[in-house]
């Protein structure tokens, strides 16, 4: 009788709880070689501040070149979780390159550059399907609860991964401890070939099929106003994502495993967030839950900037910034991917996803490519304070829009 009480009804539908592992447990091996991989190049390879915006960079970059012509052909040959599985077993494949070669001493910055942009190939291939998939096996009334779930498991893994990375990093070296997400990837696989939801129906190609996403997002006044707000404050995160650990371990001479624990302690932000932002969007509705989200995963990394004076006190500083930074960011994206579910056509929406992807993730390597330049011609915190002040800016573009209005389709108007 507890378990009934206390297990979210959609946990108990089989297709969805296969679909929440596989996702929870690709999640956890990101989190962990996403700082494993910086500090391989940091520490092994002994990258710079231009080097860090590369690689970065190079990880968004195929969101930019592909996003629209994946988003048309898996909208067009269908089979979604088909497509998944496949990208899961290519990400396993090209990550596990890294400790191999680690091993033979045969690793350089180019093979880096080469997996990243690999990885993220087939990561645009494996998002794109991910949005159908997840109609597939959520109903429409509860596409909040079923966000507040994958991201509560992103927020848990925010809490988790940083922290055994950053420890297993110190045991083990960086290059080995990226294998643990080659093998969260099979995980993934496995799991997603144990469901069969039906699909919507695939769409026969016409005339300007690829650009069909584009067009309904540049028609949509509220899928416009959101792709703005999120393509600002990606540039200015990845801006800052590409320098933080560099700045964390060169500036403020923070250990591999003191930031990974900080980062997993400061995650439990998102674990709140995750619990709290359905009965928020449901007294303020999704728009303005969304909109507050915004402001609160941008407004606190001011802090990190600020950090300084005796090492407690930047560690302290830098843990209510990331505190703050989760909250928002799960409030955001759970808030976010609701709407983005109830708002977009079926025979649409990897189209939709493809394009929306070309702007919101395509400003990504842009982001980080200018942050390692100012980094490098202005030196770290001044490059660090136009990342975090920037990324606020999406907040207030925002406010004049639809977005804070918008209420999911079930909710009672105000």
């Amino acid at each position: 009788m507890t378990m009934t009480l206390t297990v979210p009804p959609l946990l108990r539908e089989r297709s969805f709880r296969r679909y929440w592992s596989a996702s929870t447990i690709s999640m956890f091996g990101d989190q962990i070689s996403g700082i494993a991989l910086p500090l391989t190049a940091v520490l092994v390879l002994r990258a710079g501040a231009t080097q860090m915006g590369y690689l970065t960079a190079l990880e968004w970059l195929p969101s930019l070149l592909f996003g629209l012509h994946l988003g048309a052909l898996v909208d067009r040959r269908g089979n979604r979780r088909v497509t998944m599985i496949v990208a899961d077993l290519g990400r396993a494949l090209v990550y596990g390159t890294i400790p191999v070669c680690y091993a033979l001493h045969a690793l350089t910055l180019g093979q880096l550059y080469s997996v990243m942009f690999a990885a993220g190939v087939l990561s645009v291939l494996f998002g794109v399907a991910d949005g159908t998939l997840f109609v597939s096996v959520v109903p429409r009334d509860r596409y909040v609860d079923g966000q507040s779930l994958i991201y509560g498991s992103r927020a848990l893994s925010f809490t988790g991964g940083p922290s055994i990375g950053g420890l297993l990093v110190q045991l083990l070296s960086a290059p080995v401890t990226v294998v643990c997400n080659a093998l969260s990837y099979l995980g993934s696989a496995f799991y997603l070939s144990r469901i069969s939801p039906e699909e919507p129906p695939t769409e026969t190609a016409a005339k300007g099929a690829v650009s069909a996403g584009a067009r309904f997002i540049m028609r949509d006044p509220l899928l416009r106003s959101v792709l703005l707000a999120f393509a600002v404050i990606n540039f200015f995160n990845l801006m800052f994502n590409a320098l933080s650990v560099l700045y964390a371990v060169r500036v403020l001479h923070i250990r591999p495993g003191v930031l990974g624990a900080l980062l997993g302690v400061a995650a439990l932000g998102g674990v709140v967030s995750a619990v709290v932002t359905k009965p928020v969007a449901a007294r303020i509705g999704v728009g303005w839950t969304l909109t507050l989200g915004c402001l609160l995963f941008a407004a606190p990394l001011l802090g990190w900037p600020l950090a300084g004076g005796p090492h407690q006190l930047v560690l302290a500083t830098l843990l209510v910034a990331e505190l703050g930074c989760g909250f928002g960011v799960m409030m955001l994206d759970i808030s976010g991917g609701a709407i983005f579910a109830a708002a977009v056509p079926d025979q649409l929406r990897s189209r939709v996803t493809g394009a929306f992807s070309v702007v919101n993730y395509g400003t990504r390597p842009l982001g980080a490519v200018l942050g390692g330049v100012l980094a490098s011609g202005l030196g770290l915190r001044p490059a660090m304070w136009i990342a975090t002040a920037g990324g606020v800016l999406g907040f207030f573009l925002l406010l004049p829009t639809p977005v804070p209005r918008y209420r999911m389709p079930a909710e009672p108007a105000t």
